[in-house]
């Protein structure tokens, strides 16, 4: 990853520096903030980390001023507290006592970086994308990245990054649905000083932070049709125009993009290029949902416990049955992240020796099996089908006929023409089963007083 640490590197931000190349970090040093922006302009960081000695607050206004959306941490001593709130009040997203901690600082790189370089999955749905993610990944072939949201769309793009030919490139990703229309072309592109109000300086886009690289254009069905025109020169040609440029810029990069929609439809709808889709889908590695790769829920639920026990400085605790049990047949609508968060809670409202069934819940607090809504129902019937399954493994197919035969001869207060047409049988078939059953010596529900007197005379 990249980092951009802001203040003098003498002392112990020095030390810092040093732990953060030791962890794989390739860092860079402004020593003010009007430098600061020219490295964000011309090459881009994942992190920045400053000085709380600078003044964070007007660095925070110099990136919002130029649209440069990066995570800022803030260092200092671990007695400045006043420093620290002061920091964080003005937009750090973090404060880093100095000395630094070398698991501390590991800590924080790995946060940014999402750590994302391994994938966890059991199922063997997941397995078959994985497997052909590794087919692919050295190639320079694009890869459109597809499935609902929360599945782990950009956490197979990183993965795809990390086994390709590029992978000590850098990897930059670009949410095209969280970027205004109007601001996504200078964000891709960049732009050139006085290109529009508010461009106070040539700035490169995300196409230039990602040259050697791989760049993921994170839902791009939310890209307006105008320009995907762009896009598509960009991708064939391999150059780019910057806003307000007078000659075009060569870059090498390879494309990973997302979507949680299904773009043939998109392009029937006139709202995504067909071109583009072609360009796009050289292959297509398809995420299944979370409900259908049921051997990763016990697999994620476990390794997502492990992570926010460590990271909130609590002893791991394993899943009760109980708990396993609501989790695998949930539904998870929204996925992993659903998922993550669920178990997030649940690390944190357990009190006994494991996690209980009991944290298991939702945002509102209600327990997941007493959750309401479509999702809830269908996940009751699934308990309710898993336990009607499980009391018939081991029985004969004879038996569970019998005493369903049975039971629905009850159901009907031993009327046997409402029992056929129930068990979708004819009375002739039905009556032939009753009299082996009490041949056998099974008790049988008398009929009804008037289909009795038919019994004794058709019977």
């Amino acid at each position: 990853m990249r980092l951009l640490i802001v203040g003098t590197l003498k002392g112990q931000l020095s030390i810092a520096t040093k732990m953060a190349v030791d962890k794989g970090a390739a860092v860079t040093n402004a020593e003010d903030i009007e430098t600061a922006l020219r490295v964000m302009r011309a090459k881009g960081a994942d992190l920045v980390m400053v000085d709380v000695a600078m003044d964070v607050r007007a660095l925070v206004q110099a990136f919002a001023d130029e649209m440069i959306a990066v995570p800022i941490v803030a260092c200092g001593t671990s007695n400045d507290a006043r420093a620290a709130v002061a920091a964080i009040h003005a937009g750090a997203k973090e404060y880093i006592p100095l000395p630094p901690d070398p698991e501390l600082i590991a800590a924080v790189l790995a946060a940014v970086a999402d750590d994302a370089k391994q994938l966890i999955y059991r199922d063997e749905a997941m397995a078959r994308v994985v497997q052909l993610a590794n087919q692919v990944a050295g190639s320079d072939a694009s890869i459109l990245i597809t499935g609902e949201s929360g599945t782990g769309k950009e956490v197979l793009a990183r993965y795809v990054h990390t086994k390709s030919n590029r992978a000590k490139a850098p990897f930059v990703a670009v949410n095209c649905a969280a970027i205004p229309d109007n601001l996504l072309e200078s964000e891709l592109f960049g732009h050139e000083k006085g290109a529009f109000t508010g461009a106070v300086a040539r700035r490169i886009g995300k196409f230039e932070e990602a040259n050697g690289g791989t760049l993921l254009l994170d839902e791009i069905s939310e890209m307006d049709i105008r320009l995907q025109s762009k896009l598509l020169r960009a991708i064939q040609e391999r150059v780019i125009d910057r806003v307000g440029g007078t000659r075009p810029v060569p870059v090498d990069i390879r494309i990973l993009a997302t979507s949680n929609r299904t773009l043939a439809e998109e392009v029937r709808k006139g709202t995504f290029r067909e071109d583009l889709l072609y360009r796009l889908n050289v292959v297509n590695l398809k995420l299944p949902p979370l409900r259908e790769r049921p051997a990763d829920i016990l697999e994620l639920a476990g390794h997502f416990a492990k992570k926010y026990a460590e990271a909130n400085g609590m002893a791991p605790k394993p899943l009760s049955a109980e708990a396993r049990r609501q989790l695998t047949v949930a539904r998870w609508p929204g996925n992993v992240r659903e998922l993550e968060n669920t178990m997030h809670r649940a690390v944190l409202l357990s009190s006994g020796p494991d996690i209980g069934v009991d944290a298991i819940r939702t945002p509102d607090g209600a327990r997941l099996d007493e959750r309401r809504g479509p999702d809830a129902v269908a996940a009751q019937a699934a308990i309710a089908a898993e336990a009607v399954t499980r009391g018939l493994v081991g029985r004969t197919v004879a038996d569970v006929e019998r005493d369903l035969i049975l039971d629905t001869l009850g159901h009907t207060l031993g009327n046997r023409t409402h029992a056929a047409n129930i068990l979708g049988i004819s009375i002739r078939t039905l009556r032939n089963k009753l009299n082996q059953y009490a041949d056998e010596g099974h008790a049988i529900p008398p009929p009804p007083q008037g289909e009795a007197r038919y019994e004794m005379r058709y019977g």
